[in-house]
């Protein structure tokens, strides 16, 4: 067992864990963070995408003892009580969303992206997304919900 110390969702945690435990079955079975989704298990879908240290990773490839010491945020972390982030709120509002188990990861890419970049291109929206998978909406209502949340949050 290791003894880890992180920061999720603003809020300091010590975990013993083993060594071959994923980050994602850290967030889901122990700390109940369900809101990350177990897609493929494999990085290739998105749905378990969080942000660590300012960076998207799908936590179902980072083992939980690599996230000692770093900060992370879910989908849990987003919204402030009932106040939807703007990028949750954005994807609401513009039918991003259909089954919504693609949807955590995509916000998380999302808010990432805009982050760094208030003003992308659909090429740029393309490429911060690119690591997640949608099944139901075809796309367009997502890239129409980043483009929203970007002018929510102060974009042009």
């Amino acid at each position: 067992m290791n003894n880890i110390n992180m920061i999720v969702n603003n809020k300091q945690y010590e975990f013993s864990v083993s060594p071959n435990k994923t980050l994602l079955e850290l967030l889901r079975e122990d700390m109940g963070l369900t809101g990350t989704k177990e897609g493929c298990g494999l990085g290739e879908c998105g749905a378990c995408t969080i942000i660590m240290n300012g960076q998207t990773v799908n936590s179902c490839l980072v083992l939980a003892v690599e996230a000692d010491g770093k900060e992370i945020t879910t989908i849990e972390g987003l919204a402030e009580g009932e106040k939807l982030h703007p990028v949750q709120q954005a994807f609401v509002d513009e039918g991003g969303l259909q089954c919504g188990f693609c949807t955590p990861g995509m916000i998380m890419s999302s808010k990432a992206l805009l982050d760094k970049n208030l003003n992308p291109t659909t090429e740029e929206i393309k490429r911060g997304i690119a690591g997640n998978l949608c099944r139901c909406t075809g796309y367009t209502k997502i890239f129409k919900s980043i483009e929203t949340a970007a002018k929510m949050m102060g974009g042009k």
